[in-house]
């Protein structure tokens, strides 16, 4: 229990801390990631209002309408090997783009192809060891290669995203929203038309909190559904546990969010997925607004933190066997499934992720879906033993490249 209670007393820490990304250069930005203050409360709940007035229902529909897309993707393999990465990605980045543009993506679209390509090396870059050393030397910027790329990176994604922006402008109907980036228009209308000053909705924010938005509901979402794929190919006997329950609950139809209660295995296995993978296990680093001491440490004010979620999630004192693909950490002896405290993969505190709803439903709808059409597999001459669980190095924790073959069921 000693490392639930660091990240439990680190949560409540956060209460009190406001956001810095250590020492990059985002500490006057604007959004809601890199955001502080006023600003940063404002947007979160901006945010989180307008996901729960587009409803559960409505969103549970973009993503059923999406997984089917995903499928028709997959078919077209005809269960020879390919890689995940891509269409996982468009899958979860045409999810996003639907609430906040209020319209998915094709996935020919170039628009989806570069943003999503941006995203994910912005990502691996942002793991780097070079943009780690400038984290703590903020002088060598203009020297490092990769810092020039992620800058270049949010450069083209800030001109990509006020295209998109003024393209929605021009057709804006106060009687129609669309999506979020309707709902900031219209609040930024109002406040200017009633001549409110300092009013935090400004174009900078908009475009920030949508880029963070994309990013943050594209790369976890994606790598978590690629994580939970290749945990099934390589332990079969798993996946036809999950696929029995499948069929016996749901059969042929569609899966939807009210399922979960009856698939207490699938969710396990979802649930032991991100357990295990552990894709975020350093969560976002915050600094602490004012001295504080903390189990016993002497912490001052302006600290960088980072709260280690890997030491909850795969600590020894809260699983029975933390370090091995086990869906019965989240089972009763009766089969029934349990929630766990332990359990933290999208942090704690005022700064938990606020997509946390949404990417329960989309893993759910995604991965259940999958799995009730397809039967994925090493590649032929690939055993399951072969296959790597080893992540590759960036700010989130991927998939080695691989490929595997998803096998249409009858």
């Amino acid at each position: 229990m000693k490392s639930l209670q660091k990240v439990t007393l680190a949560s409540q820490l956060f209460e009190l801390q406001e956001y810095d990304f250590c020492k990059i250069k985002f500490r006057n930005f604007v959004g809601i990631i890199f955001a502080n203050g006023e600003s940063w409360k404002e947007m979160r709940r901006f945010a989180l209002t307008n996901l729960r007035e587009f409803g559960k229902k409505k969103i549970e529909e973009k993503i059923i309408e999406e997984t089917c897309h995903l499928r028709e993707e997959f078919e077209k393999f005809e269960g020879k090997p390919f890689e995940t990465t891509q269409l996982m990605n468009y899958a979860a980045s045409s999810v996003i783009s639907a609430i906040v543009y209020g319209r998915r993506f094709e996935y020919t679209d170039l628009h989806l192809w570069n943003m999503v390509d941006r995203a994910n090396e912005s990502v691996r870059l942002s793991g780097t060891a070079s943009v780690q050393l400038y984290n703590m030397f903020p002088f060598l910027g203009p020297w490092l290669k990769n810092w020039r790329l992620l800058m270049k990176n949010l450069e083209l994604d800030i001109k990509e995203i006020s295209e998109l922006v003024s393209s929605l402008r021009q057709t804006l109907n106060p009687q129609d929203i669309r999506g979020l980036v309707d709902s900031f228009l219209i609040r930024k209308q109002t406040a200017e038309e009633s001549g409110e000053k300092n009013s935090l909705f400004h174009e900078k924010n908009l475009i920030f909190t949508v880029g963070n938005l994309f990013i943050a509901g594209t790369d976890t979402t994606s790598t978590t559904l690629r994580w939970g794929l290749l945990l099934m190919a390589k332990y079969p006997h798993i996946q036809d546990r999950v696929q029995v329950e499948i069929d016996q609950v749901i059969g042929g139809r569609q899966p939807i969010t009210e399922d979960r209660k009856n698939l207490p295995y699938t969710d396990a296995v979802i649930h032991e997925t991100q357990r295990l993978a552990n894709i975020v296990p350093m969560s976002i680093p915050h600094k602490t607004s004012c001295d504080v001491h903390f189990n016993g440490y002497f912490i001052k004010k302006g600290t960088c933190i980072f709260p280690l979620l890997m030491s909850v999630l795969w600590d020894e004192d809260e699983w029975e066997t933390p370090h091995t693909f086990n869906p019965e950490h989240f089972l009763d002896k009766h089969g029934r499934f349990v929630k766990r405290d332990a359990f933290l993969p999208f942090s704690a505190g005022r700064r938990a992720c606020l997509g946390e709803s949404l990417a329960r439903m989309e893993l759910f709808l995604f991965f259940t879906s999958l799995i009730q059409h397809f039967r994925f597999t090493p590649p032929p001459g690939v055993s399951e033993d072969d296959l790597d669980l080893t992540p590759a190095v960036g700010f989130t924790l991927n998939p080695t490249p691989h490929k595997l073959c998803a096998v249409k069921r009858s």
